[in-house]
């Protein structure tokens, strides 16, 4: 494996310290394994919470999962079918296209998802009763609400929602 080390260093605010500048993306990853241990609490995976969150928003056919969650459509389908089968999901055809199906988020679903939504509040905040300041905690779940801005931002210039 080859690694560009040549490739452009991308500006970040100034609050970034050159030590945050090398842990960012272990930062994230670091949260997303508190978010996955708050999700064992109620039985779902990453992947699984991030699909009925979506579905949350609207329902969507398999390809469109796959491309907002940048992922192949086979691994879409793995996922969604145990959700089908747990009941947090339904399957309803498309109109006029007898080929798609749309994956709708079934009264049981947006109630796990709800669960799962404080489950996870609880971890972090959890995590952030660690911390000796308690206008920390508040930066912090700030900083997470900022981040959503900056997804939903994205996604709409991206996919047009």
């Amino acid at each position: 494996m080859t690694i560009n080390t040549n490739s452009p260093v991308v500006d970040l605010p100034a609050v970034a310290t050159a030590a945050d500048r090398r842990t960012i993306g272990r930062t994230a990853a670091w949260l997303s394994k508190q978010v996955e241990i708050g999700l064992a609490t109620v039985d779902l995976s990453l992947s699984q919470y991030r699909i009925l969150g979506l579905l949350d928003e609207h329902s969507a056919v398999s390809s469109d999962l796959a491309e907002r969650l940048a992922v192949r459509p086979p691994t879409i389908t793995a996922v969604v079918d145990g959700l089908v089968t747990r009941g947090l999901v339904e399957r309803q055809p498309v109109a006029g296209d007898r080929r798609r199906v749309d994956h709708v988020l079934t009264a049981e679903g947006l109630t796990v998802l709800g669960a799962a939504d404080a489950a996870v509040e609880v971890r972090l905040l959890e995590v952030t009763d660690s911390m000796d300041d308690p206008s920390a905690t508040e930066e912090a779940f700030a900083g997470l609400i900022s981040w959503r801005r900056a997804l939903v931002a994205y996604s709409q210039a991206r996919w047009g929602r």
